[in-house]
């Protein structure tokens, strides 16, 4: 018996609810257990990352199902946005989310930056052009041409492209739940799926922590 079914028999002797449906899921088919597992970096909370690109057709089409989604996230969870980087021309916009969240400007523009993609067809592949825009946006162009050229957004970036690798995130849009689940739309079937078996992952890794809290040790 490995690990994660030892640790789910033994929550099912203390009785716990929910976990019968964690067991539903099947691993390798509805989601992948992440090899070398990233601590959460989100304290008590159970961590939610998405994995995604402004680029991406897919992630935009998830968009408003991922808002809806998470509104309904229970309390002990939190959810995260990972902008990955495939491909040179995903650069520009990935620093583009840093750069905008820590001005503070993410959520007025996380929106317009996709309506632009893809339904306006604009092109932000290149600085430039990113610049060009954010300046229509009635955002202080000279102020973000600093901080995205910073080198506090250029080690977020780093992170960010670090982390993508230890998830093994080979597409987008992706979610990990607690550094070691990663499930997506390709893996579940479909988006409405995919969030199935994320609730079912945060359940999963409720248990685990519990269990954790059992045995006296500090979930891993």
């Amino acid at each position: 018996m490995n690990r994660r079914r030892a640790a789910l028999a033994a929550l099912l002797g203390l009785g716990l609810v929910g976990v019968g449906a964690a067991c539903a899921l099947e691993p390798g088919k509805d989601y992948l257990v992440i090899k070398n597992a990233a601590p959460s970096q989100s304290g008590p909370k159970i961590e939610v990352i998405e994995a995604f690109s402004y680029m991406c057709p897919h992630c935009n089409d998830l968009e408003p199902k991922i808002q809806a989604w998470v509104k309904k996230l229970p309390a002990d969870a939190v959810y995260r946005r990972l902008p990955v980087v495939f491909r040179d021309s995903w650069a520009p916009i990935a620093r583009t989310y840093y750069t905008l969240e820590v001005m503070g400007q993410l959520d007025k523009l996380h929106n317009k930056i996709f309506e632009a993609i893809h339904k306006q067809n604009a092109d932000l592949s290149s600085e430039g052009n990113v610049f060009e825009w954010i300046a229509k946006q009635g955002i202080d162009q000279k102020k973000f041409i600093e901080t995205y050229k910073s080198f506090g957004i250029t080690s977020k970036l780093n992170r960010g492209n670090q982390l993508t690798r230890s998830y093994n995130i080979g597409g987008v849009p992706a979610l990990v739940i607690e550094g070691k689940y990663q499930t997506s739309a390709t893996q579940a079937g479909n988006y409405d799926k995919m969030l199935a078996a994320a609730d079912e992952l945060i359940m999963l890794a409720r248990v685990e922590r519990k269990l954790a809290t059992e045995m006296g040790a500090k979930p891993k």
